[in-house]
């Protein structure tokens, strides 16, 4: 990705902040700003990492670790979904209202979980491409290794975002608080979700792998 889609990806983010910022004061779905805002963070920290970037090896792990803790806001944004039941889309027919509002705050709820989901998976991509490139693991299972493992990563986060109700920057501000809630979070239920989540993810990155993939004649 060129420096010219970077600034434009920016720049649509920002535009559309402000724009569910206008329409999304209020709640219930006001959480989408702040979250559509989170889900940026790991973009934007994706844009700064790429094989041999950064090239100090102890900045490079840094911004690893720093993109790792913010990268579960994006896919997150999938759980958002639900709330799409906020908005009483049946009507006492048993068929879908057809209500302008509800379908506008139903658009904003999609564009911003895919077009964040779908640009966050391409930085997944970088960062995995630059963590192998740098353990210099040249197999060509190791990359595969290394998104997997990031993916069940990201869904222990979006399981302690959306259960826990942890957000990032707790993390960073009172970490002692929530090393209990983390060490007994485990269960049967948590596992499972942590497992549907990863499949999710792994469906759309592959899925975009996929289509990308140079084609053959």
């Amino acid at each position: 990705m060129n420096a010219k889609t970077k600034w434009l990806i920016r720049g649509l983010f920002l535009v559309w902040i402000a724009l569910l910022y206008s329409y999304l004061k209020q709640p219930p779905f006001n959480f989408l700003v702040l979250n559509t805002f989170l889900a940026f963070i790991p973009i934007e920290l994706s844009f700064h990492i790429d094989v041999g970037q950064p090239k100090n090896g102890l900045l490079f792990w840094v911004l690893i670790i720093i993109w790792l803790l913010f990268y579960p806001n994006t896919p997150y944004l999938l759980t958002d979904l639900f709330h799409l039941s906020l908005l009483n889309p049946y009507g006492v027919n048993g068929l879908l209202r057809l209500d302008d509002l509800m379908w506008f705050k139903f658009a904003l709820l999609l564009i911003s979980t895919i077009f964040s989901t779908l640009i966050g998976l391409w930085g997944l991509d970088k960062v995995a491409e630059a963590i192998t490139a740098r353990i210099h693991a040249h197999h060509f299972l190791a990359k595969h290794v290394v998104i997997v493992l990031l993916t069940v990563l990201a869904s222990i986060g979006i399981f302690i975002g959306r259960f826990l109700r942890i957000h990032t920057i707790y993390l960073f501000l009172t970490p002692e608080l929530f090393i209990r809630p983390l060490l007994n979070m485990w269960s049967r239920p948590a596992v499972i979700f942590i497992i549907l989540l990863t499949a999710v993810q792994l469906v759309f990155y592959y899925t975009l792998k996929l289509i990308q993939k140079p084609q053959t004649k």
